[in-house]
């Protein structure tokens, strides 16, 4: 595997665009970020203020010049503006690995299929770009939506890291872990396009 941290990332279908996240992107997620502030419950680092979305956004745009994350933003064209974040994280050349994580999408976009979509391309570009041998999840035990999400679309859940991630609240949570396989990936990709037409269900 060969991620380079320089090359500008776009990932697009007929309904989402993936870009590099950039400290402008505060604006545009703003609204989206503030409407709940139960939205990210069960991350490490709440959003639902405009000076914590400012830190998140600031310290996941460092994290991508000190080449340990590539943080994208979520843009859905039907509706026309920002939805949210995605990000590669913990990427490993040598071991032809990384983690699809770091992903957040406002309460309106939730049960419409952008989330499936975003993880499509970043699936499709780490397998069959990247070659990629495995793509890792990791999720707040007690997250049920994030966790049913991620089985729906394949991952395997491995295990729990117990009390694994201290919470913005000093809360230890326990960490699900899931993975998706080169091999599984080969078989299960088409059913991201039922119809065959190369869009994304």
């Amino acid at each position: 595997m060969n991620f380079i941290f320089s090359n500008r990332i776009v990932l697009e279908n007929e309904v989402v665009i993936l870009q590099p996240l950039v400290v402008e992107d505060t604006g545009h997620l703003l609204s989206i970020a503030t409407e709940d502030p139960a939205l990210l419950q069960f991350s490490p680092k709440p959003i639902y203020t405009e000076e914590l979305l400012t830190e998140y956004i600031a310290k996941a745009v460092a994290l991508s010049d000190q080449k340990t994350r590539y943080a994208f933003s979520i843009y859905s064209k039907p509706e026309q503006c920002y939805a949210g974040t995605t990000a590669f994280l913990n990427i490993s050349n040598e071991d032809d690995r990384l983690e699809i994580g770091a992903t957040w999408i406002g309460n309106r976009f939730h049960g419409t299929g952008l989330n499936r979509q975003c993880k499509y391309l970043l699936l499709q570009y780490a397998f069959d770009v990247l070659q990629a041998h495995r793509v890792e999840f990791k999720t707040d035990e007690r997250n049920l939506r994030s966790r049913r999400a991620i089985e729906k679309i394949g991952g395997r859940f491995e295990g729990v890291l117990r009390e694994h991630t201290v919470m913005y609240d000093g809360y230890r949570r326990n960490t699900c872990c899931y993975s998706i396989l080169k091999s599984e990936w080969d078989a299960m990709k088409h059913s991201f396009l039922p119809n065959g037409s190369g869009e994304v269900s």
